[in-house]
């Protein structure tokens, strides 16, 4: 229980950075007159993300899941798989990566990095993660809520940032 505690606390630490340069890119997007799509989103969306972490661990403890090693270890390489996939698309976007959906008139869209395969990659990198680090220790029923909850937030989310890619949402 350790060693798994620190490791979602490394991943929490990961999302701390992210909120550090989101923060960084949104103000440097509104600087270049940006304005925010989906904004009542959000905060059911750190709500969820934050679900992830807490309940894998208070499901781990409470409900005394074991650490399987042939089923956490591999989890824990997927874990880190979607850490490099999440960085990736960081790195890609630059300036334009953001926990929050963005426009900045005039900015072009990304197609480079993983962005040549696939539209959202760093939703891929989310949910795989999202079953992932919960079954590092078996915690199963979180993996299962999470991934029913995300699927109703990224439903959304993808449905704003199509809109808001294909320049259908007006400045308001």
């Amino acid at each position: 229980m350790v060693w798994f505690t620190l490791f979602v606390l490394a991943v929490g630490l990961e999302r701390l950075a992210e909120l550090v340069i989101a923060k960084r890119n949104t103000d440097w997007s509104l600087a270049r007159g940006g304005y925010e799509v989906g904004r009542s989103l959000y905060p059911v969306m750190v709500v969820v993300h934050a679900g992830l972490l807490v309940g894998a661990l208070v499901e781990v403890a409470v409900a005394d899941r074991p650490f399987l090693p042939w089923l956490g270890w591999p989890m824990v390489a997927v874990v880190l798989a979607t850490q490099a996939l999440r960085w990736w698309c960081i790195a890609t976007l630059g300036r334009q990566w953001n926990t929050r959906v963005i426009v900045v008139p005039g900015a072009p869209r990304v197609t480079g990095g993983p962005y040549r395969w696939l539209a959202h990659p760093n939703y891929l990198a989310v949910v795989v993660e999202g079953i992932a680090l919960p079954l590092v220790h078996t915690a199963w029923v979180t993996a299962v809520l999470f991934t029913t909850a995300n699927a109703a937030v990224l439903t959304v989310r993808i449905r704003t940032e199509n809109l808001a890619l294909s320049a259908l949402v007006p400045n308001p």
